[in-house]
């Protein structure tokens, strides 16, 4: 791959979707976890706990290329993507908890990260003419900078000028839609004679990951009488990874293309598979009737 584009590309990219983050965000998001500390602690329990070790059992059972799958670990210990809060919207969800739960969990994703990859490289042993793949404190430091810094500055910016954070948003957006998409092209034509062979490999888990990420976002809560709209809202945010972080991770931190895989097809398979799921929401909570949720002195 041309080192322009994982040198200075990728990094660009990534500043610019978490700084668009942060003019969105307040410290009002982050208050949220204490009023509604059932729906963000199950949310988050899913998020952090249970999918990495969902994850790594398909990747296990369905014996995927180790490499790849510290790529697919690395995929299910990002936090939850931007997209999550559109289509949470789309589809009667609580958008508001989507705003608190990416927020949350860009700050957790810090420590939880580098954990969960290492723990991966641990367990798969990916073979040593990778190089190394692991993220050690050096590695820590920069997944901090290129997740909260970013987030922090936009914060910032958003408290000091609300009317330019309002204004900016939409460029920043597009802006990083365009910069993200030629990293990602580059990704692809650079390994252009391989990628076929990788969505044989990946897609399948990819997918499935997908689905199991979706339907725990939304069951778990359920089963602890989380209102319907919150769970919505979870399974969005724990269903819709950020693909994003995952591939700047994997290029720009580790260097590694194989390892940018698993994200780069995840990221072009959730999209379709969360509209479906959008569609089972709406098509099944008709007429159906909301039990109340439960209060944080029953849970």
């Amino acid at each position: 791959m041309d080192s322009a584009l994982t040198t200075v590309g990728l990094p660009v990219a990534l500043a610019v979707i978490m700084f668009g983050l942060g003019l969105t965000l307040t410290t009002d998001d982050f208050r949220r976890t204490a009023r509604e500390p059932l729906a963000v602690g199950v949310a988050l329990g899913a998020q952090v706990l249970l999918l990495p070790a969902v994850c790594l059992g398909l990747v296990l059972v369905l014996g995927l290329d180790p490499l790849l799958g510290v790529g697919m670990m690395l995929l299910a210990a990002s936090p939850g993507g931007t997209t999550a809060n559109l289509f949470s919207h789309l589809f009667r969800g609580d958008v508001a908890l989507n705003i608190t739960l990416t927020a949350v969990n860009s700050v957790l994703a810090v420590l939880t990260l580098p954990l969960v990859v290492n723990l991966a490289v641990a367990l798969l042993d990916p073979p040593t003419a990778a190089g190394s793949v692991g993220l050690e404190f050096g590695k820590t430091v920069q997944v901090f900078a290129v997740v909260l810094v970013p987030v922090a500055i936009g914060m910032v910016v958003r408290r000091v000028a609300p009317g330019f954070a309002a204004r900016a948003e939409g460029p920043v957006r597009v802006l990083s839609a365009v910069v993200l998409v030629a990293v990602i092209v580059g990704a692809i034509l650079a390994e252009r004679d391989s990628i076929g062979g990788y969505l044989a490999d990946v897609g399948l888990v990819a997918a499935l990951f997908c689905v199991c990420s979706l339907a725990v976002g939304y069951l778990l809560p359920r089963l602890l009488r989380v209102g319907r709209r919150q769970a919505i809202a979870s399974s969005f945010e724990v269903g819709i990874h950020n693909s994003t972080l995952a591939i700047a991770v994997a290029l720009g931190v580790l260097g590694n293309e194989r390892l940018a895989i698993p994200a780069a097809v995840y990221g072009v398979i959730m999209f379709p598979i969360a509209l479906v799921a959008g569609w089972l929401f709406v098509r099944t909570g008709k007429g159906s009737a909301e039990p109340a949720p439960r209060s944080a002195a029953q849970a």
